[in-house]
């Protein structure tokens, strides 16, 4: 049974509740009411349950409709006395529930004609329509009926009333959809829908069931015949559905459900029932043509998923079916691709507790019953009220079809379909089961494969790009990278995010030409260079000529595209430089979005001595700078334009507060047909903004001297104290004394206080590193410089800077 407790799932006499109002909100009719019937194996756990109604001018409460196994199985009879001493008498002369077990029955010689197995008894008044019938219910359980039970039961006597005969009750008028065959004749009587059906005119018919027969689909013939022939058929129900010719077009699907009335003195043996269309349970096309639109949607699929998200379309409608699962059998678990419906409220709570990312990850030890199926390896049903594990119950209370998916020597994962109401399996649907199971596990291996390969390449690409972002003074940058799904190439779009000195951003996102092993090579090349260079401290405009410039001397036949874009994080201000890419698309903080117009290079390795003009943004506190890639904007189906413009467009709807969703949300449409790169900023603006000044060094005697008046100067102006000074004139001195001894050229002395912390730099135009000493003599009159910077700074180091370098040391002042 479906687990309780939770709010969607409800408790059993809930559901049955809601699952009754559903069956009785619609006309009367003995299909209507097995239909209510069916509900007590369903809800109650009931393995037998019938309806018996008195006789009109006789003393038998007769049984006129029942479901579930034979009732010969408990020694139950057609008929019992209303003035004898049965449950069923019992019930029907007192108007209340009869509730018996077996020592009860034991010695009960009105309720059973033999002494099968011990069963629990339930007789209930069926108070639907006050005719004065009874709902009989058997239990095989140890503990019969429950609380819960009983009062599903209770549910499902009030609703049941009693059948509709196949004659109305006035007139004597036969229903539209019911006939009356009498056996020793074989003269009928049909409805005016079921001569509709047969496609023949009331004047045409000539009343016999042969010519009825001669109608049908020949290969049908036999099972037909086992019904409407004395000899061939008991007393009780009997189902099946067969064809019939039409006109035109191919045979209709029609089921018949049909009851033996036993004759009594001098009236014959009787057939009723009903014929209904079948064809809404059996679409136009045949079940070959339907494995063979399977085949086909197999042979184009290249994931698992989309594997699965096939065997679901291609099984699910056709077989009606209330949930199916689909998964991969790796080791001794059970890993589901596709659930449908997706909602985990659906499935079991077993499947919930093991519930893992996207999809369950379900132990096959914990399924018995399945795992056997997995080893016989053949498709396995058990209808409803087989006793199964909660796992396997509740996936399917009315039925469930468990399909092995064979691939080769092995088991490639299985298939769980699973109905609510119980579900008679036919011999069709047994065999497009089984043709779909076998197609499936070959599928899903060839998927497998292309998914492990497919993962193999998606590793090498993010391995090519940044594992994290760096966090950034005043904005926030989040990026998003989706391979293509056409191939297993690796592509080559790839984004960086390039923190720089004096609070500056670097932004890039480029696009190599082509899927293969070289693009992504050349990417990772591209990548490095570009931060290379933008770390020595060029300009925009330089950074992507000497990325050219690389890009022509490596004599590749491919060529890069790419928008670098450096951002004064102090300032709110932007240069940027395309080279053959896309501009940057701007969110501004009212929502309103603009694609700026600018001059772009040629891509990258095309033309040696390109010019890359720079273009200028002005970024407002709470504007979004978005750079991507083609792949995004761009298809077979979709012009560029229009590309940008829907971009432009999603943009301006978003929330830039989550800019995570917001790159999710933008990638949500991607066609997947090529590489995506999306790489996102907003800037905030920085809440404090460091205090800034600068000194060129001349080399003059007293350089030195003139350097620590300026920076005294400098520091009182910005309200260092004296104590604090003394180690930052020392740090100071040693650096310019430094560059100057060693290097030759310009000399510049940059300051930035931000907080308590003071940054000194001293840059030159020599690459050479100073060197720190690893020993100095008492003797010696030089070396030490180093060493005293390091003493009186927290940190020091020295960076590249457009052909020099620069040496830096902080200090954190108040301490």
């Amino acid at each position: 049974m479906v687990s309780e407790g939770a709010e969607a799932r409800r408790t059993r006499t809930l559901r049955a509740e809601g699952a009754l109002n559903a069956l009785t909100s619609g006309p009367d009719s003995p299909e209507r009411v097995r239909r209510v019937l069916e509900q007590a194996l369903v809800f109650a756990g009931a393995a037998f349950v019938g309806v018996y109604t008195p006789e009109e001018d006789g003393d038998l409460l007769c049984l006129v409709e029942s479901a579930g196994v034979p009732r010969t199985l408990f020694g139950l009879r057609d008929s019992y006395p209303r003035s004898g001493s049965s449950p069923v008498a019992d019930s029907h002369r007192s108007g209340s529930p009869v509730w018996l077990g077996p020592e009860a029955l034991s010695g009960d010689a009105e309720a059973r004609r033999t002494p099968p197995r011990d069963f629990h008894l339930a007789v209930l008044p069926a108070r639907g329509n006050g005719d004065g019938g009874c709902l009989l219910a058997v239990s095989d359980r140890p503990d019969g009926f429950d609380t819960e039970d009983r009062k599903c039961l209770e549910l499902i006597a009030d609703a049941v009333g009693c059948p509709v005969p196949a004659r109305a009750a006035e007139g004597g008028e036969l229903l539209a959809n019911a006939f009356s065959l009498a056996m020793d004749s074989g003269r009928v009587e049909v409805g005016d829908a079921i001569l509709g059906l047969f496609a023949v005119t009331r004047a045409e018919f000539d009343g016999r069931v042969e010519t009825l027969l001669g109608l049908t689909v020949p290969e049908d013939l036999p099972s037909l015949m086992s019904v409407v022939e004395a000899d061939h058929m008991s007393l009780g129900d009997r189902e099946l559905e067969f064809r019939v010719l039409q006109p035109s077009g191919p045979p209709k699907w029609l089921r018949l459900r049909g009851r033996l009335l036993p004759g009594g003195e001098g009236r014959p043996a009787m057939l009723v029932g009903t014929v209904a269309d079948a064809s809404k349970l059996r679409s136009e096309v045949t079940d070959v043509a339907r494995v063979q639109r399977l085949a086909a949607m197999l042979a184009t699929a290249g994931t698992v998923r989309d594997v699965s998200q096939a065997v679901v379309s291609a099984l699910r409608k056709p077989l009606q079916a209330d949930r199916i699962a689909l998964a991969e059998l790796e080791g001794d678990r059970l890993v589901v691709t596709v659930l449908d419906p997706a909602d985990p409220e659906s499935w079991p709570e077993l499947w919930r507790l093991e519930w893992r990312t996207e999809w369950p990850d379900a132990p096959v030890r914990a399924m018995p019953t399945l795992a056997a199926a997995l080893r016989e390896g053949r498709a396995r049903i058990w209808p409803a009220g087989a006793p199964l594990e909660p796992a396997l119950a509740d996936i399917g209370p009315g039925g469930l079809a468990v399909l092995p998916l064979p691939a080769g020597n092995r088991m490639a994962g299985a298939c769980l379909i699973g109905w609510d109401t119980p579900h008679d399996f036919g011999p069709d649907e047994r065999a497009l089961l089984t043709a779909s199971a076998g197609l499936a596990g070959q599928a899903l291996m060839r998927a497998h494969a292309f998914d492990a390969e497919h993962e193999l390449v998606g590793m090498l690409q993010r391995q090519l790009l940044p594992r994290r972002l760096p966090k950034l003074p005043g904005a926030v940058a989040v990026a998003r990278y989706l391979p293509t799904t056409a191939g297993l190439e690796v592509g080559g779009d790839w984004y960086d995010v390039i923190p720089l000195p004096d609070n500056h951003v670097a932004l890039v996102i480029g696009d190599v030409q082509g899927h293969n092993a070289s693009a992504a090579t050349l990417m990772g090349q591209m990548r490095t260079a570009l931060r290379a260079y933008a770390v020595e401290g060029h300009p925009p405009d330089v950074v992507v000529s000497h990325a050219n410039r690389l890009l022509t001397d490596m004599e590749t036949d491919l060529f890069a595209t790419c928008c670098y874009v450096d951002v004064d994080m102090e300032e709110g201000s932007a240069w940027y430089v395309r080279a053959g890419h896309l501009p940057p698309v701007l969110r501004h903080p009212d929502g309103s979005t603009e694609v700026p117009e600018s001059d772009g290079g040629p891509p990258l390795g095309v033309v040696a001595q390109a010019d890359f003009p720079m273009s200028a943004l002005r970024l407002q506190p709470g504007t979004v700078l978005a750079l991507t890639t083609d792949g995004l904007v761009e298809s077979a189906e979709a012009d560029i334009d229009d590309g940008m413009e829907r971009l432009a467009r999603e943009l301006s709807g978003s929330d830039p507060g989550h800019l995570g969703l917001v790159a999710d949300a933008l990638l949500g449409n991607a066609r997947r047909s090529d590489d995506v790169a999306l790489l996102l900023l907003r800037y905030d603006g920085m809440a404090l903004r460091p205090l800034r000044d600068s000194w060129t060094v001349w080399r003059v005697p007293e350089a030195v001297g003139h350097t620590r008046r300026f920076t005294r100067r400098t520091l009182r102006a910005w309200g260092v104290t004296r104590d604090d000074m003394d180690g930052v004139l020392l740090v100071v001195s040693e650096l310019v004394t430094n560059a100057l001894v060693h290097t030759h050229g310009q000399v510049r002395l940059d300051l930035t206080l931000l907080d308590n912390r003071l940054r000194v730099s001293v840059a030159d135009a020599s690459p050479r590193t100073p060197v720190k000493p690893t020993g100095i003599g008492w003797e010696a009159t030089g070396g030490r410089g180093i060493l005293l910077v390091e003493a009186m700074s927290e940190t020091w180091g020295t960076v590249p800077a457009s052909g020099g370098k620069q040496v830096w040391a902080e200090l954190v002042l108040g301490s």
